[in-house]
């Protein structure tokens, strides 16, 4: 059964920023280093050159997807492990030239802020955090502010993804090297969606994340330029430029280089598609729930596939649990039988009740309008069942 024919049969999937499924084409290119081509890279015997080769390759088509060379891309295993290598990295050299200081913004993932929290306890370092706006965005003044000859990183996310809001990254960059400091973007929710090229960006390092964009989940690459030599987070035989230690999971870089050349391919053509289908998600919950609906979000610098609502009077939690007919997501958490609500919403502005009543529907590659009235009309049909 093809993934098309997999998603007519089960609820509508509109949870693509939580995670993507595998492109055939990206599987089909992934077999044969699971079986016939299962040399280690690092032998130099007629099992190990195809899979060294097949490496080199998948770097240069990761490289290529954001206009960086195949030398300049470090693997790792996840976006987490790219984060923590990106921050920890560089901040532990820094601290012997006297740069102790990170500056980060509050709606950031949480590898991104845990990493923040264990470099202050483990080392001392000084963490700032910048508010966002009421669209979730960081405004270029709060950074000048806060940024000095002291600090060593500004890590600021390209993309959220609960609302899809773009950051000004090229610029905010800009003001972090005006006082010497390195920028890292975890570009994990943009790579994909929207072009990305850290040429235009001017960003020092970046994280991608493979199961975002069609690859296999366990697998992801940091943009880092050979002119920067971070602390590992883990050692070993000295793969990755002895940056990140471990044998190369193959198939898996594989993937994520025919994912990020596909990617690239395709991006002629999905942003625009994807924006026509969330905007008609978004004018069918508007005109189904009419005056109860509020987006949330930057209405017009987010991602194309990214539409996070708020439905006055619901908890959205609970009308998805019975709206069977669409998987998609919240950012509420719950604990015990109680919801709380999205951290990111909240660090808004956005109220509690508003927050609580917040949908992330967030469409990809096979989504189509087909998806849409069926997600319109079940969401619309949970809501009403809420209310009797």
């Amino acid at each position: 059964m093809s993934i098309a024919e997999h998603l007519r049969d089960g609820p509508a999937y509109l949870d693509y920023n939580a995670t993507t499924p595998v492109d055939p084409d990206v599987v089909e290119a992934m077999l044969p280093y699971l079986t016939t081509h299962f040399g280690n890279p690092s032998s130099s015997h007629a099992y190990g050159r195809p899979a060294a080769s097949a490496v080199a390759t998948a770097r240069t088509q990761v490289a290529e997807l954001i206009g960086a060379a195949g030398e300049e891309i470090v693997f790792a295993a996840s976006g987490s492990e790219a984060n923590t290598l990106a921050l920890r990295g560089a901040l532990l050299p820094a601290l012997r030239a006297g740069r102790n200081h990170l500056v980060t913004q509050i709606t950031e993932h949480p590898s991104i802020l845990e990493t923040c929290e264990a470099l202050k306890r483990l080392h001392g370092i000084w963490v700032t955090y910048l508010p966002v706006d009421e669209h979730g965005l960081v405004a270029p003044e709060t950074l000048r502010a806060a940024v000095s000859e002291r600090t060593a990183l500004v890590s600021i996310h390209h993309a959220n993804g609960e609302t899809g809001t773009i950051q000004p990254i090229a610029e905010l960059a800009r003001i972090a090297h005006e006082q010497g400091a390195l920028f890292h973007t975890d570009a994990s929710q943009s790579i994909g969606k929207i072009p990305v090229d850290v040429g235009t960006l001017g960003v020092d390092l970046l994280t991608m994340t493979g199961h975002k964009f069609y690859a296999p989940k366990g697998v992801a690459a940091l943009y880092q330029p050979t002119r920067f030599n971070l602390e590992p987070v883990i050692r070993g035989g000295g793969q990755e430029r002895s940056q990140r230690a471990g044998t190369e999971n193959v198939p898996a870089l594989v993937g994520m280089g025919v994912a990020s050349a596909k990617a690239g391919q395709l991006l002629a053509t999905e942003p625009e598609r994807q924006t026509a289908l969330r905007n008609a998600l978004h004018r069918q919950l508007s005109q189904a729930l009419p005056g109860r609906v509020t987006l949330n979000g930057h209405p017009e610098q987010r991602l194309p596939n990214t539409l996070n609502l708020s439905v006055d009077g619901v908890i959205a939690a609970e009308a998805l649990q019975t709206a069977t007919d669409v998987a998609a997501s919240t950012a509420s958490a719950c604990h015990s039988g109680t919801h709380r609500p999205s951290d990111v919403l909240l660090s808004m502005g956005i109220s509690e009740q508003r927050a609580l009543g917040a949908f992330r529907l967030t469409l990809g590659r096979w989504s189509d309008a087909a998806d849409v009235d069926r997600a319109a009309h079940a969401i619309t049909k949970a809501v009403a069942e809420a209310h009797q």
